[in-house]
């Protein structure tokens, strides 16, 4: 979330075991919150499924209708993200917060027609019943509404609120779940319905925490598409990042451990358990950015960046670059220790533990695991540099690094299953991930080097006149806007006279 951060100092100032776990807490919900909603209930789902006595092809239909709508959800949301926050972040700036709502009225509109569009099309043509068809587009436009609020929550500090709505939001899910099998309405459908209204009660608390904060709203609902042509690389970042985060996954459905559910509906059982648990083990580096990177490494960035603005002398700006990338460096490398430990820990204890459990984990899904573990561990430390190379405007750096990341990713998983060994399932998601990491590592180091040339000498002398087709579709509706504004004031302005018009002859 480059160029918005977290007001977490205070709570990490504070000193005891208590106020460290809670400020920790905060983070981690804040930041994964509605995707750990979606795992806890998608694990809790199959395992309510079994004890309710749902049959194995419907548990596996259930399984599928799920992941696939969050896939569906995450990938139109990620073309997006990175723009609509760096929108939000230069409104906050610009004291212009009135005009943070309607961007999302407008973000949420064009994603929710584009997913019911695409993904329609495929579930019209995926050859299950129209209700299931239903359910699964409206969970998914349910959750494109969920993660693009996330990207606006992180510029609210009410953390309890947060923390609270999503609590409420799990705890309403299962109880609705276990109403269900208690009363015996052990089915696809009334299981769909429970894990959307746990989501849609989580989607309208977040809604009403954006509206008490950001009250005023004027301006275009559209504005923001300015900022998807000025910053058409942050676009093509986020979009890779999720091809490279979950392509390796769709891949799968097409390979020898593909198992078909019902028409298009595929699932790779042994490949998409251990992709599951191993995805957990990034989380902590997720939380760990947030709360170390950002509180710390922030402020010294922001001190660096004051002293270019306010003239600051030669000496201090030196000074306040090297204690910025001090701490940058110390934190950074804070948050790889903490993940090599988290992944060898996952390695060495998940692994038993799951081929305990129901889920069909084999000895072909413990060697995946510590593929992908590896890799989700390396991507995570990865993603770190590449966002704090957003935050020193290194948008080609990012694009580039997210951009093979995404294509190594799919063409040597694709590679993998036509001539490789299942043995090394896992292995094409980790290549496109070093490859990733290198990059990363590489753009940052770089950039960082040159920190003040990049900051003076590149600037454009005189202002630069931003074109491109959303640009001028942003400017028709502002200017749109403004007309139909002037005119509702010159319809008030007549009401107005004609009332006291009509008082004075009375």
């Amino acid at each position: 979330m480059a160029g918005i951060g977290f007001s977490l100092k205070k709570l990490f100032d504070k000193r005891g075991v208590f106020n460290l776990c809670r400020a920790y807490g905060y983070a981690g919900i804040i930041t994964t919150g509605p995707m750990l909603l979606g795992v806890a209930l998608l694990v809790g789902v199959s395992f309510a499924a079994q004890i309710g006595g749902m049959d194995s092809h419907d548990r596996e239909l259930l399984n599928c209708m799920l992941t696939y709508s969050l896939l569906v959800s995450l990938s139109v949301t990620s073309w997006f993200n990175m723009c609509v926050t760096r929108f939000v972040s230069d409104m906050l700036y610009e004291e212009r917060e009135d005009k943070i709502m309607p961007s999302f009225y407008g973000s949420s509109a064009i994603m929710l027609v584009l997913c019911t569009v695409f993904y329609g099309i495929f579930l019209h043509f995926s050859g299950v019943s129209l209700l299931y068809q239903i359910l699964c587009l409206w969970y998914s436009l349910v959750l494109i509404i969920v993660w693009n609020e996330m990207i606006y929550l992180t510029a609210v500090k009410d953390y309890k609120a947060i923390v609270l709505s999503f609590a409420i939001s799990l705890m309403v899910g299962f109880l609705l779940i276990l109403i269900m099998i208690l009363v015996g309405f052990v089915r696809i459908e009334t299981f769909m319905l429970s894990i959307i209204t746990a989501y849609g009660l989580l989607m309208c608390r977040y809604l009403k925490i954006l509206l008490d904060y950001f009250p005023k709203q004027t301006g275009s609902n559209f504005s923001f598409l300015a900022w998807m042509d000025k910053y058409r690389s942050m676009v093509i970042t986020g979009g890779m990042l999720n091809i490279g985060l979950f392509s390796h996954l769709v891949i799968m459905y097409f390979g020898p451990l593909k198992e078909q559910v019902e028409g298009l509906f595929y699932g790779a059982p042994q490949y998409d358990v251990p992709a599951l648990f191993a995805y957990f083990s990034l989380l902590i580096t997720t939380v760990t950015f947030i709360t170390s990177v950002e509180v710390k490494f922030y402020p010294k960035y922001q001190k660096y960046y004051g002293l270019f603005n306010d003239r600051g002398s030669i000496g201090d700006i030196k000074q306040a670059g090297e204690e910025m990338l001090a701490v940058l460096k110390q934190e950074l490398l804070y948050v790889g220790h903490k993940q090599l430990f988290t992944t060898i820990l996952f390695i060495v204890i998940v692994p038993p533990v799951l081929e305990t459990l129901p889920l069909g984990f084999t000895a072909l899904s413990s060697n995946i695991f510590r593929f992908l573990c590896v890799g989700y561990g390396t991507y995570a430390v990865a993603n770190s540099m590449m966002l704090i190379q957003l935050y020193f405007e290194d948008y080609i750096g990012a694009v580039i690094a997210a951009s093979l990341f995404g294509v190594l990713s799919s063409i040597v998983t694709i590679w993998q299953i036509l001539y490789g060994s299942e043995q090394f399932f896992g292995v094409g998601f980790f290549a496109g991930v070093l490859v990733y990491y290198i990059m990363a590592i590489l753009g940052l180091d770089y950039r960082t080097k040159k920190l003040p040339y990049y900051l003076l000498a590149r600037q454009n002398i005189l202002p630069v006149k931003e074109k491109g087709p959303l640009v001028a579709i942003a400017v028709r509706l502002d200017e749109r806007y403004e007309r139909i504004k002037a005119r509702q004031q010159e319809q008030r302005q007549k009401d107005s006279d004609h009332s006291q018009d009509r008082g004075t002859v009375s």
